[in-house]
């Protein structure tokens, strides 16, 4: 039956039709097939998504949009132009700056590539950057979205692996810190050999009153991080609290929102968290029929019979992720790999926090890893450049983020 299931996903996969039927009607007919009675597939659609954790989803989705089309993304962008414009390229290590600001207010990759994106790209092509270049600089600054915390992709994990989203969120900072480190390496390199212009130049004065102006934009990860690590509130209530602070924010101090624009965001917000929402129930059911049927297991002493060496299976478990990542949307492959992953990952001595880090931030470089390479279609949009530019463009960005990838695997002491 397990052969079944696998068939009828793939055959659906590629009739095109949306991730999440495939999986809920792929599992249902192997189900069927195995005369199990249907009812529990309701069932363990609802109970998938019965879980006070999942509430953090639609609340930073939300606070994720409204900050990006308000002035505070504008703001945090031009204080990091004010600290490191000065250097030669210094709007490409601003983009990855931005991005890492912007992720740490937003659980969402395609959300951090999309505010940056708007707010930069304009200015990147007034100053003469390769703009399939800027772009995809962008849409890779824009895989530390879901990294960096808060981040949807580790609330789901949480949930699946019942481990705790706080020392999930902790131990992404490192990670997605090293991310951007190595992608302005790669930007400072590419901005002296094609002799981009300098930006902003220093200056204190200019500093102070750019701080000032994105200090509100600035007080939103302390106040979200701070009361989760301080444990004033849980995650779940960390996420209403970023949708308040992002309403009064943007309708009363900068006043940049209408009541009008904010019914659109929510609007959007709400298809936003029902695919997300329908992903996890269908994708639940799935996760249950293959417990049910010992497929993790089987996984595990599969691939341990095919090799004793530790390091190798995680590389092949490694090689697995991204490959996952390339073909389904994050939170599908998420939902599908975990279950089925973990207890191989147990068995090579792998904790819980540290595989999650590892198929999180696999996931998230695919994000521009084609042919589904949301952050890459979402770059390529904001910055009207042809997708085949974007994708070649994007190549040497993806080269160090699959280095820090093998760090992050293999040198679990960086994650702190």
């Amino acid at each position: 039956m397990t052969l079944l299931l696998v068939v009828l996903f793939v055959l659906f996969l590629l009739m095109g039709i949306p991730v999440a039927i495939v999986i809920g009607a792929a599992t249902s007919m192997a189900l069927n097939a195995a005369n199990v009675p249907l009812m529990v597939v309701p069932q363990q659609m609802f109970a998938g998504i019965n879980s006070f954790a999942l509430v953090a989803v639609p609340m930073f989705v939300l606070a994720g949009d409204i900050m990006a089309h308000g002035e505070i993304s504008r703001r945090l962008v031009a204080f990091a132009d004010a600290i490191f414009g000065f250097v030669k390229g210094g709007l490409s290590v601003v983009s990855v700056l931005a991005g890492m600001f912007f992720a740490a207010i937003s659980g969402s990759g395609a959300a951090t590539t999309a505010a940056v994106g708007a707010s930069l790209v304009p200015e990147l092509k007034r100053k003469g950057y390769d703009p399939a270049s800027a772009a995809s600089l962008i849409a890779a600054s824009g895989t530390i979205g879901v990294v960096i915390p808060p981040s949807v992709p580790m609330i789901l994990y949480a949930v699946i692996a019942q481990e705790s989203v706080a020392k999930l969120f902790l131990n992404g900072i490192i990670p997605g810190v090293a991310m951007g480190l190595g992608l302005i390496g790669i930007a400072l390199v590419q901005g002296h050999r094609r002799a981009y212009p300098r930006g902003t130049e220093l200056n204190i004065r200019t500093i102070l009153k750019t701080l000032k102006s994105a200090s509100w934009g600035l007080m939103a990860p302390v106040i979200i991080l701070g009361g989760i690590f301080s444990g004033i509130f849980t995650p779940s209530e960390a996420a209403a609290v970023a949708v308040n602070y992002a309403v009064i924010v943007s309708l009363f101090i900068y006043r940049d929102l209408s009541l009008r624009d904010l019914y659109r965001i929510v609007v959007k917000a709400g298809v936003t968290t029902a695919v997300i929402m329908f992903v996890i129930a269908a994708s639940s059911v799935l996760s249950w029929t293959l417990s049910n049927w010992q497929v993790p297991g089987a996984i595990a002493d599969f691939a341990l019979s095919l090799s004793g060496n530790v390091y190798l299976l995680l590389l092949i478990v490694m090689l697995l992720i991204l490959l996952t990542g390339t073909f389904l949307e994050t939170a599908s492959a998420l939902i599908i790999l975990t279950p089925m992953l973990l207890p191989l990952a147990a068995q090579m001595g792998l904790g819980t926090v540290h595989f999650g880090i590892i198929i999180v931030v696999g996931l998230a470089i695919g994000m521009v890893t084609p042919p589904v390479a949301v952050n890459l279609f979402v770059a390529s949009t904001t910055a009207n450049q042809p997708i085949e530019r974007i994708i070649r463009a994007v190549i040497p960005y993806l080269a160090v983020l699959l280095v820090v990838y093998l760090l992050i695997a293999f040198v679990p002491l960086i994650l702190g």
